[in-house]
């Protein structure tokens, strides 16, 4: 029997009248005081959310190679609150109060000329909203964002209020249909944001692989990569990084192209893509350490592999492996990691 995973069984902790508030200060006071406030909230969490904390300082001793401090935790917090204010300014149009600044960006042109959409796949490691404005910026852009959408109905719901026209087109995951809307989206050559470090069940080999990041093994997600392999499409690596102040750096690097990949290198490609963008969220974490906002304990199904006996560099035997199986168990993962596909949206940490 397949169980749901910590992050999946977490309840919203927004608090609707609290967001509104926020919001209206914010809007009306303008940034800087706004800033203020997320102080207080911020060490509101530190003090009362202790599995948070705990958490943050598990991801902290890793990334930073040293024990976390009661500082440290604490910028973690504010990171993440940050980043989240930001959305209501960045949902508002409000464009000219940032220091936006783009890396690899002629990697998405050169996807979109070929007029197939591309994936871009991120994590929950800085700002998508950040990354979705860049594509607001220029009209002949347009993002749709595929979630989950259980986990951060009331946050999402407070800043669609803020500005309507601006609210994201969201492809609700899990649902009949969903991969359907997805390929229609591609053919519209849109540009299709998932985050794929999470997995959505915790026991469920076929929808995910074990793999080292920051120093022990963790479960990461198939059914991303499966999409685009499937569909045929381009994936890009995407993370939009806060570097505090009102400064953003947004990163693209190319994943995998499975365009013109045959069905007999489909597995290799998929397994090639997997080690890419693990390594590729180990590098930006240690580049920017205090933007991953997975509040929980991300490495638990790691420790369960390892006393299993399982080894961290157990991924690199996956190609062949998946060769030995034959196409007809491949298409069967395919179908079970689509039907459980688990990205979620940033702002349910």
């Amino acid at each position: 029997m397949t169980n749901r995973t910590d992050w999946a069984n977490q309840q919203e902790r927004s608090n609707t009248l609290l967001l509104r508030v926020m919001t209206w200060l914010s809007l009306r006071l303008g940034r800087r005081a706004g800033r203020a406030l997320l102080h207080l909230i911020a060490l509101y969490f530190v003090l009362f959310s202790p599995r948070a904390c705990a958490a943050s300082r598990d991801y902290l001793r890793r990334v930073l190679g040293r024990p976390a401090q009661w500082r440290d935790v604490y910028r973690h917090v504010f990171t993440f609150a940050a980043t989240i204010h930001d959305r209501i300014y960045l949902a508002n149009g409000r464009f000219d109060l940032f220091d936006i600044r783009p890396h690899g960006h002629t990697l998405v042109d050169a996807a979109l000329e070929k007029g197939r959409g591309v994936f871009l796949m991120g994590a929950h490691l800085g700002s998508f909203e950040v990354v979705r404005a860049l594509g607001r910026t220029r009209p002949d852009l347009r993002v749709v964002v595929t979630m989950y959408e259980e986990n951060a109905q009331k946050i999402n719901a407070t800043l669609a209020a803020v500005n309507p026209a601006a609210k994201p087109e969201v492809i609700g995951l899990g649902r009949v249909g969903s991969m359907l809307k997805v390929h229609e989206r591609l053919d519209q050559n849109c540009m299709v944001g998932l985050l794929a470090d999470r997995t959505l069940l915790a026991d469920d080999a076929a929808t995910m692989r074990r793999m080292a990041f920051l120093g022990e093994p963790a479960a990461f997600p198939l059914g991303p990569l499966y999409m685009a392999a499937m569909l045929k499409r381009p994936v890009l690596f995407m993370t939009g990084l806060y570097r505090d102040g009102n400064r953003y750096d947004v990163h693209f690097e190319t994943l995998a192209d499975f365009t013109d990949v045959p069905r007999e290198a489909r597995q290799r490609t998929i397994d090639a893509a997997l080690v890419r963008y693990v390594a590729l969220l180990d590098r930006y974490c240690r580049a920017a350490p205090y933007n991953w906002f997975n509040y929980f304990d991300f490495w638990q199904g790691g420790r369960k592999a390892a006393h299993a006996g399982v080894p961290a560099s157990a991924p690199a035997a996956a190609p062949a492996a998946a060769r030995k199986a034959g196409a007809a168990p491949m298409r069967r993962r395919e179908s079970r990691a689509h039907a459980e596909l688990p990205v979620h949206e940033v702002t349910d940490a």
